[in-house]
């Protein structure tokens, strides 16, 4: 009796255990290839023949790009938020 009800259990709960397992072995998978690292100067290799100062500049404007972008989609994600909050506090 125990014996099937064991394999009853198993039966419902083997699906989202190999789809757990498929997820882990991919997210290893992936973090061999995060544990490198992205080499950015290999994509800003074009602006290497200018000077300095100007690739200074270029180094500048990504980043603060990048740092705006990352507060749009913060403030997006807030906005969301407090809308879900509000809808479901009237609910």
């Amino acid at each position: 009796m125990l014996q099937q009800i064991k394999n009853f259990f198993d039966k419902i709960f083997q699906p989202p255990i190999s789809f757990l397992d498929m997820a882990r072995e991919r997210l290893s998978a992936v973090s061999g290839i995060v544990g490198r690292g992205i080499n950015v100067r290999q994509y800003l290799s074009v602006f290497g023949d200018l000077p300095v100062p100007w690739q200074m500049v270029i180094s500048s404007l990504l980043t603060v790009t990048v740092v705006l972008i990352s507060l749009i989609i913060f403030r997006s994600v807030m906005r969301i938020y407090y809308a879900t909050k509000e809808g479901v506090k009237w609910w």
